[in-house]
């Protein structure tokens, strides 16, 4: 099983500015095809919700970029951004890679978290209040999204000038109920430089991965398929939530071996542990 020279990138953010010279270095030309609305399937901004999970939707951007494009292979990601699940005023993101082969429906999915991404919102009563968020989230190099508060569409989005923000910030405000409008980072790609650079490493992520191949079938694409939990508290030997074993595999053939979670210590500290930390 080779890989093939051309593929199919279903976004119309500009991500191929980030994802094409990782798999230029593995001999994958990638074509954006003319035409394709990624918007359909889910927006940042909030007009169109998105149907299903993560994983549906990179897969329905790369089909529908095979599909436009008559190629046998589609490339799409897709990203997911908001508060730290743990730890309080801090963001966390989440960036996914989907390869899908039309022909076999074989798919393989890489993975990246960012604990630091240009993700940011405040509400404001005033265009004088809107000069310290926009101070510390590198604008004008990313973008700004304007809406009044609990708005389902924005008033504006893909600001980049001071001037375009302060006019949408009064007329939110204006317009709002509650006189206050929402001011949040742009979190298409093209418009938040960090995003970009995180789709970046995940290619290179994805294309590390194509460039291994299966010890069974030496199908391309080896790496990981899960991880599974369960590594034992150090007083008790009680299973924890953590992390102790990942599972590598091919999605051609089916096999998998297991190995260590890289970076996993023997034993869970035992404040981790349901038993003695209940």
């Amino acid at each position: 099983m080779t890989l093939p020279k051309r593929v199919a990138l279903g976004t119309m953010h500009g991500k191929a500015a980030a994802i094409a010279p990782p798999f230029a270095a593995l001999g994958i030309a990638l074509e954006v095809p003319a035409g394709l609305d990624t918007d359909q399937f889910g927006t940042f901004s909030g007009e169109v919700a998105r149907a299903g999970t993560m994983e549906q939707a990179a897969r329905a951007k790369a089909k529908a970029a095979v599909a436009l494009t008559g190629l046998s292979v589609g490339v799409a990601s897709e990203g997911a951004y908001g508060p730290h699940p743990v730890i309080p005023f801090l963001a966390l993101g989440q960036e996914m890679l989907l390869w899908h082969d039309a022909a076999t429906g074989r798919e393989i999915v890489e993975v990246l978290r960012d604990d630091r991404p240009t993700y940011d919102q405040a509400l404001v009563a005033s265009v004088g209040e809107v000069e310290g968020f926009l101070a510390r989230i590198a604008f004008p190099e990313v973008a700004v999204v304007v809406a009044g508060e609990g708005a389902s569409r924005p008033l504006a989005k893909g600001l980049t000038e001071a001037r375009g923000v302060e006019r949408a910030v009064a007329e939110a405000i204006a317009l709002s109920d509650s006189g206050r409008a929402m001011v949040t980072t742009d979190m298409r790609a093209h418009l938040n430089p960090r995003r970009m650079a995180v789709i970046g490493d995940l290619a290179a992520q994805l294309v590390a991965r194509l460039a291994r191949t299966c010890p069974a079938c030496a199908a391309p694409g080896w790496g990981r398929l899960r991880v599974e939990a369960g590594l034992p508290c150090a007083d008790c030997g009680t299973p924890t939530a953590l992390p102790r074993t990942e599972i590598l595999g091919c999605t051609a053939c089916g096999a998998e071996a297991a190995q260590s979670f890289p970076a996993a210590p023997d034993w869970a500290d035992p404040g981790q542990c349901p038993m003695c930390n209940p």
